[in-house]
């Protein structure tokens, strides 16, 4: 054991975790060599040790994580049901003959398959597998295509059920509930950005987004609006099994995602897409994704307990606090190092490890709890478009057919305007809370 000072401890966990993370090693490693090597030298071994396995010992038996798991497995079992195609090729048909309007589909159904999916992998390969060659094939701008793609994919990490929420809830001592209808708002807000950006560069230049050929228009009639509304009729299905139990009080957040589950597997049957491989798959999908979360989760929060342990909570407190300006200049910074980690790190790390950090700060400038952690959820849309981790970019990078000719400039010089989006909406969620604050507040039970 060496004295080591709060400040020192504090420049070697957060330095050493941003320098491994540089080499590519896998996040949750890093984060535990790290808690465990500075640990050891500045607690001593039995201290450490103690933190470390009652810390992973307790977050890997937290109850409300059950929903991880629950919602992965609903996700994998819709993915494979039939159900989004059939919903994307009538919002095609309804929607292809304006300028943009295949951009514009994909939007839409990137938001319906947040409520959905909420796995943000599943989201984007979708969406790069049914959109980008229809898109791109009728002379559609490949950047708009691409960063139209990533970001509505992106949604399924923000719109509930999502397992951001799920993560972040319990870390900030906030309720699963009223975060899944906190953030409902937020995500529409964000999908209508989207949707207006793409409608106003199309309509200035319409050969970034041109309209299908009249040939492949279909005329209107009943027929087609009641193909679009029975389409629109799982996924409403599933929304009301899952936020609608939540809202009225019916179920607990992790109650209603085994709701959730039960009802992607009728719809499975009912597509007759349902058997016994399609378990197999989403089980073993499960495991993967939930052992990953779980993994780094319990890692990152071994590292927080000796992190606070040595003081250096304190330390960061301190230093966040003592920012001229005001609470809104704190406020900013505290935006503004989210967004830095997010282009560096896993946004489950991320969670953990600066939501005990930054939720008793938040308290202390006089924010609404709720508020000020959907912001950060928000912020966090932007982890997943900003390289080098980007991880929305790379999944569409490896799953837009190879024929097509998607580089990697052309996706970034696309997510850039998505990215400026996100920006104006947590200015908008300022400037109106209540978009975030008004449904919880009206939940029966705040469950």
């Amino acid at each position: 054991m060496i004295d080591l000072s709060p400040e020192l401890i504090t420049f070697l966990m957060l330095g050493g975790v941003f320098f491994l993370v540089m080499t590519g090693f896998p996040i949750a490693f890093i984060i535990g060599s790290v808690a465990f090597l500075v640990g050891t030298f500045a607690l001593g071994p039995t201290t450490t040790f103690h933190i470390l396995y009652s810390r992973f010992f307790d977050l890997s038996l937290n109850y409300p994580y059950l929903a991880v798991p629950l919602f992965t497995f609903m996700g994998v079992i819709l993915q494979h049901s039939g159900v989004t195609k059939e919903l994307y090729d009538n919002l095609y048909d309804a929607l292809g003959t304006i300028r943009g309007g295949l951009a514009i589909v994909t939007v839409i159904f990137g938001t319906i398959l947040a409520t959905c999916l909420g796995v943000i992998a599943a989201s984007v390969t979708i969406l790069s597998l049914m959109a980008l060659a229809p898109m791109v094939n009728r002379g559609y701008d490949k950047s708009l295509a691409s960063g139209t793609i990533v970001a509505s994919g992106t949604l399924g990490i923000l719109i509930p059920p999502s397992i951001m929420l799920v993560v972040y809830g319990p870390q900030a001592g906030l309720s699963i509930g009223q975060m899944f209808m906190g953030a409902f708002f937020p995500g529409l807000l964000l999908s209508t950005l989207y949707i207006l950006y793409i409608a106003i560069r199309c309509f200035l230049n319409p050969k970034l987004g041109p309209p299908i050929s009249k040939e492949e228009m279909t005329p209107f009639s009943i027929a087609k609006i009641l193909r679009l509304f029975k389409s629109l009729l799982p996924p409403a299905v599933l929304i009301l099994a899952v936020l609608g139990t939540i809202f009225a009080g019916i179920a607990p957040p992790t109650e209603a995602a085994a709701l959730g589950s039960l009802a992607s597997v009728i719809l499975a049957i009912l597509y007759r897409k349902f058997s016994w491989s399609l378990i197999k798959q989403a089980c073993i999908e499960t495991l993967r994704v939930s052992a990953f979360v779980v993994m780094i989760a319990a890692l990152s929060y071994a590292f927080v307990g000796i992190f606070m342990n040595a003081g250096c909570g304190d330390v960061v407190t301190n230093s966040i606090l003592s920012i001229p300006g005001g609470k809104w200049a704190t406020f900013f910074v505290i935006m503004f190092i989210v967004f830095l980690l997010g282009m560096f790190i896993e946004w489950i790390g991320i969670v953990f490890i600066i939501v005990p950090i930054f939720s008793p700060i938040f308290e202390k400038l006089g924010f609404n709890p709720l508020w000020a952690g959907l912001m950060v959820c928000v912020n966090l849309q932007m982890a997943f478009m900003t390289p080098p981790m980007a991880m929305s970019i790379f999944v569409l990078k490896g799953a837009a057919p190879k024929e097509l000719g998607i580089t990697m400039g052309d996706i970034i010089k696309g997510v850039i305007p998505f990215v400026v989006m996100v920006m104006i909406s947590l200015v908008i969620l300022t400037i109106f809370p209540e978009i975030i604050t008004w449904l919880p507040e009206k939940m029966i039970g705040k469950a």
